[in-house]
C-alpha cells in the first residue's frame, strides 16, 4: 500500500502535515475526513519500504524534499539515543516515536520515522516497522531490536545501539578525515602540474628550440611529456579516468574483491591498520548483539554482513559453520590465520570463564585504541611526506629547465 506526504487543515483550521498509507488519493481524503482533517494537498507518494530511501514510486513525489539532507549514521545515532532515553523514563513507544518525529530535522528521516510510528500504532512490532526501512538501519539494527523486544529491554538495547553506531561514526570519521587530507594534496598537485604542462613548459620549451646544443635527458623527458600532454591531453585525461572507474568496478567485482581485498591486508602499514579496523569492528558488533541477545549462530551472520573486506568474511563465514558443528569460537579463528593471536586467546579466555561479551568489549577497546594511535601518527606523517614528494617534482622541473640556461651561459663564458 503506497504511503503519501498530505498538508491539511484540522477542525479548529491549523495547518498540518504528514504521512498516511492509503489505497488512493480518494480514499486518503475519506480517511483523514474521519479524523478531522481536511486534505488541502497531497505532496507526495512512495511505497512504504521506500520512504527512507527517498525513492520515486509515483510521478506527484516532491523530488526537492527526497534530496534534502541523506541520512547518516550520526542521525541514526543520535535518534536511536533520544529514542531509548524516552522510553527508559516510562514513555509510552507511540508517544515516544511521536516525539522523535516532531524532533527530527532531516525530511528524509522524519519521513522513515513517520511511517515506522504509524506501523507500530497500528500494531506492527517496532522490530518489524524497522525492517520496512532495512536500507536505512542495517540488518544489526533491526535484529537487535527484535532481540530487545523479545527480551523486554528494548531501552536498554537502544542505548547500546546507540553507543555502538556512535563508535562506529567516530572510527568511520576518523579515516576518512586520514584519507582526506592526502587526497586534496593530490588534487592540488595535480592541478599545479596540470598548469605546469600546459602553460609553463611549453613556452620555455620555444626557447630552448632555438639553442642549437644537446639538451639533458631531463629536459628532454620533461619537453616530452609536456609536449605529449597538450597535444593529447583529450585521449589521455578520458584514459586515465577509465582506468581509475574500471580499476574501482573490479575490486568491487566478484572475482576482483576478493583478490584486492587480500592485496589490501598484504600492504605495508595499511594492512595492519586495515585488519585493526575488521577486528574492532567484529568484536565490537559481536559483543553488542550477545549483550542483547542475539544468538551466537545469528550474531555471526549479522556480523560477517557488516564486515565489507571479503577475505575477514569468508573467515568468519568458515568459523560459523565449524561452531555450528559444536566447536568453539576461538579454534576456527585460529585456524584461519586472518585473525591476531591476541583475539582468539582472549576469546578462548572469554569462553572458559562466561564472559565472552566482556573480552570482545576489551579487544575492540584495544584494537580502536591502537587505530586511533596509528592513525594520528600517519595524519602527522603524511603532511612532510606530501610535502617532499611535490617538492621533489617541482624540484625535477625547475632542474630540467634551469640546466639547459646554465650549459648556456658556460658556453659563453
Amino acid at each position: 500500500m503506497p504511503v503519501f506526504e498530505y498538508r491539511g487543515l484540522n477542525e479548529s483550521g491549523k495547518a498540518i502535515s504528514g504521512l498516511k498509507e492509503a489505497d488512493s488519493a480518494k480514499s486518503l481524503r475519506a480517511a483523514l475526513r474521519k479524523d478531522g482533517i481536511f486534505l488541502t494537498e497531497v505532496v507526495g507518494q512512495m511505497d512504504a519500504a521506500a520512504a527512507g530511501a527517498g525513492r520515486k514510486a509515483g510521478a506527484t513525489v516532491d523530488l526537492r524534499k527526497l534530496a534534502r539532507g541523506r541520512i547518516t549514521t550520526d542521525d541514526i545515532a543520535i535518534a536511536t539515543r533520544q529514542l531509548a532515553t524516552l522510553l527508559h523514563a516510562g514513555v509510552a513507544l507511540v508517544e515516544a516515536l511521536t516525539a522523535l518525529v516532531d524532533q527530527v530535522e532531516k525530511e528524509q528521516l522524519k519521513r522513515v520515522y513517520s511511517d515506522i510510528k504509524q506501523r507500530v500504532n497500528e500494531g506492527s512490532s517496532l522490530g518489524d516497522a524497522l525492517a520496512q526501512h532495512q536500507k536505512v538501519f542495517g540488518s544489526l539494527y533491526v535484529n537487535m531490536v527484535k532481540a530487545g523486544e523479545h527480551s523486554g529491554a528494548l531501552d536498554a538495547v537502544l542505548a547500546r545501539l546507540a553507543d555502538f553506531t556512535e563508535g562506529q561514526a567516530r572510527l568511520q570519521q576518523k579515516v576518512i578525515g586520514t584519507l582526506t587530507y592526502p587526497a586534496i594534496m593530490i588534487l592540488v598537485g595535480a592541478g599545479i602540474m596540470a598548469v605546469l604542462m600546459t602553460v609553463v613548459i611549453p613556452k620555455v620549451t620555444k626557447v630552448f628550440q632555438t639553442m642549437r646544443q644537446e639538451l639533458p635527458w631531463t629536459t628532454k623527458l620533461l619537453i616530452g611529456v609536456a609536449t605529449a600532454f597538450q597535444n593529447w591531453w583529450f585521449v589521455i585525461l578520458p584514459a586515465l579516468v577509465t582506468a581509475v572507474v574500471g580499476f574501482v568496478a573490479w575490486t568491487r567485482s566478484e572475482k576482483g574483491k576478493p583478490v584486492w581485498d587480500r592485496w589490501v591486508l598484504k600492504f605495508p602499514v595499511i594492512g595492519n591498520l586495515v585488519r585493526m579496523v575488521v577486528v574492532a569492528r567484529f568484536s565490537r558488533t559481536l559483543a553488542t548483539l550477545l549483550k542483547s541477545g542475539v544468538p551466537l549462530l545469528g550474531a555471526l551472520d549479522i556480523v560477517k554482513a557488516v564486515i565489507t573486506n571479503s577475505v575477514m568474511s569468508d573467515a568468519l563465514e568458515m568459523a560459523r559453520d565449524s561452531i555450528r558443528e559444536g566447536e568453539s569460537i576461538a579454534t576456527p579463528l585460529k585456524r584461519s590465520g586472518e585473525f591476531p593471536p591476541l583475539v582468539y586467546h582472549m576469546v578462548a579466555i572469554g569462553e572458559k570463564s562466561g564472559q565472552l561479551e566482556e573480552m570482545l568489549v576489551s579487544i575492540a577497546d584495544s584494537y580502536e585504541n591502537q587505530v586511533d594511535v596509528r592513525i594520528g601518527a600517519m595524519t602527522s606523517l603524511l603532511e612532510p611526506v606530501m610535502i617532499v614528494a611535490m617538492g621533489v617534482v617541482i624540484g625535477f622541473i625547475a632542474f630540467s629547465i634551469l640546466m639547459p640556461i646554465l650549459q648556456m651561459n658556460t658556453a659563453v663564458h
